[in-house]
């Protein structure tokens, strides 16, 4: 399973991004998905998870009140998850990485770069 990331690019400080991500091939997908960053130095954290249906978010205490992901629900299809970040800082500087657990199993997407400088 691919995981297909898109939408980070560089933005100033206060500014807002969103990303999305949704596995390549599939018209549905029924499981938890999520996102974690790495910043440069830094290890792989955790930022955001959400189920298929929509309910349950979590977040990291450094994102609160300001990230909110959401699944595509308007098709039925949960297939694609989003992170609407708002309100964006210099060290929210990461490579955003998209998550899915199925079952054992994690999935991963390659990562799309956001980049908070003025």
């Amino acid at each position: 399973v691919q995981l297909v990331e898109s939408g980070g690019g560089l933005v100033q400080p206060g500014g807002s991004l969103r990303l999305s991500c949704a596995p390549s091939g599939y018209t549905t997908w029924r499981y938890q998905m999520g996102w974690y960053r790495q910043a440069p130095g830094k290890e792989r954290e955790f930022v955001a998870r959400i189920e298929w249906n929509g309910d349950d978010a979590e977040y990291a205490e450094s994102v609160k009140g300001r990230f909110t992901i959401s699944r595509d629900d308007e098709r039925r299809t949960h297939n694609t998850v989003y992170l609407q970040m708002n309100g964006l800082k210099p060290n929210d500087t990461a490579i955003y990485c998209c998550h899915s657990a199925v079952g054992p199993t994690d999935y991963w997407g390659q990562g799309t770069q956001v980049t908070v400088s003025s």
